[in-house]
């Protein structure tokens, strides 16, 4: 079983995404005095008195309302409270009680999920009595006065939320895969997302930049655990005109430091771009599983060999990825969908992969045979041994002469080595190169 999952819910700008940063301890959420800017259901986790549990934060409930997007997040945060074991109700207490509330503890009720109303915006405990007064109203309990900003009385807040989950259910998710969705905007992540986890879990729209921030998706595929980041849409710095976006550009490339694997979508139609070529980048250069899926396949005009020709080209595009494997997928029309999950299982077991120590010196031995190290000025290169020092990413060190000549060249051709002989398909592999003071030329 999973930890146990504590929704934020009220309507719009009554501080929950600030509630939902102070009890994960980061700024995971994006915080705007702006009504609407969390979209979706943002994941996080906690932990209060030896007790861990996970957090959803949703956008703003509009009970009444026609615009599209507020429609979508009215739902996915009804969503969440059907998802949640117990759901905070936050309420402004400098505001006041509205109709608004008053309609949102309506949709409350009829989840029949236990209930705790918090009153944000107080300042001063002393006065807190004149304001909650009003919210009994409400007919929810015991209102429980904080100031998420002044960090006040989350304390006796925090005990009452984990006193009220079963303890049974304390279960992580340790073990689970962690993949991030990457890519430019309206390439399709939320919609693959959406697809494996086989419901609406992030908002689809057509519109570029729909997803803002990075969504954690939990779920179980083939009896094993995984969780998806569906993150917001990378585009060039120059296009980038909104504080909210400016950070979800930060929130992705967060998302990318915290996953095993790295999903590049594109765009089938499109092509890599310069744009895809900078975020595969970001993934190499985290040390993460990397795979590129070409999604919107059903669109592409098929001739003999194209499926080859357009790997071919992506390859000749991301050298310094060339471990990535490229996947044809359409999201739309359901196919090959589930083998991006497959091949990210095995991205993530081939990152722990380890080289017993004697099989990297044979491998390392063979490969000076058949090509000679580099020399300068009469000086060879010498490897006189070396062995695997880490995983998630492999992480090699090497005993060498000189530094100097060791090119990046013959660096590479030693990296190919191995993966000739292991693999480590999907993963990049980290070198260190120790200089042996004193050695001989």
């Amino acid at each position: 079983m999973s930890k146990p999952i504590l929704a934020i819910v009220g309507r719009p700008n009554v501080g929950k995404s600030t509630f939902f940063n102070r009890l994960v301890g980061e700024r995971r959420a994006i915080v705007e005095d702006v009504p609407g800017v969390t979209r979706d259901r943002i994941y996080g986790e906690a932990q209060w008195n030896g007790k861990e549990f996970g957090i959803i934060d949703t956008g703003g409930i509009e009970p009444r309302t026609d615009d599209p997007i507020l429609s979508q997040m009215r739902d996915q945060a009804v969503m969440a409270m059907e998802m949640a074991d117990q759901v905070i109700f936050m309420v402004d207490g400098k505001e006041g009680l509205t109709s608004a509330d008053t309609e949102v503890a309506s949709i409350l009720r009829r989840t029949g999920k236990p209930v705790i109303l918090v009153v944000n915006k107080i300042d001063k405990m002393s006065q807190a009595a004149d304001t909650l007064y009003d919210f009994y109203e409400l007919g929810l309990g015991e209102p429980i006065p904080i100031s998420s900003a002044n960090m006040l009385n989350i304390g006796d807040l925090l005990d009452e939320i984990v006193k009220g989950f079963p303890e049974d259910l304390y279960d992580g998710y340790d073990d689970a895969v962690k993949i991030a969705v990457i890519g430019k905007p309206n390439v399709g992540k939320s919609s693959l997302v959406n697809r494996l986890t086989g419901e609406n879990r992030v908002i689809v729209s057509p519109i570029a930049g729909t997803t803002r921030d990075s969504i954690d998706t939990p779920f179980t595929y083939k009896d094993r655990e995984y969780i998806l980041i569906d993150t917001a849409g990378l585009r060039r710095n120059s296009r980038i005109k909104e504080n909210i976006e400016k950070y979800s550009v930060v929130r992705a490339v967060a998302a990318v430091e915290r996953c095993d694997v790295c999903v590049l979508m594109i765009d089938g139609a499109e092509g890599l771009t310069e744009q895809d070529k900078k975020i595969a980048g970001i993934a190499h250069e985290a040390g993460k599983g990397l795979m590129v899926v070409v999604n919107k396949w059903d669109l592409v005009e098929k001739e003999t060999n194209t499926m080859r020709d357009y790997e071919r080209e992506i390859r000749s595009q991301l050298l310094f990825a060339s471990y990535a494997p490229v996947l044809f997928i359409s999201v739309l029309q359901n196919k090959r969908v589930f083998s991006v999950i497959d091949k990210a299982s095995e991205i993530a077991e081939n990152r722990k992969m380890r080289i017993p120590t004697s099989k990297l010196n044979s491998i390392i031995e063979d490969a000076v045979m058949m090509r000679q190290p580099p020399s300068d000025k009469g000086k060879r290169l010498k490897i006189f041994y070396g062995t695997q020092v880490g995983t998630e990413p492999p992480l090699f060190s090497f005993t060498i002469n000189s530094r100097d000549l060791m090119h990046f060249s013959y660096s590479r051709y030693l990296e190919n080595r191995i993966r000739d002989a292991y693999g480590f398909e999907g993963t990049s592999l980290k070198f260190v190169w120790n200089e042996r003071r004193g050695a001989e030329d």
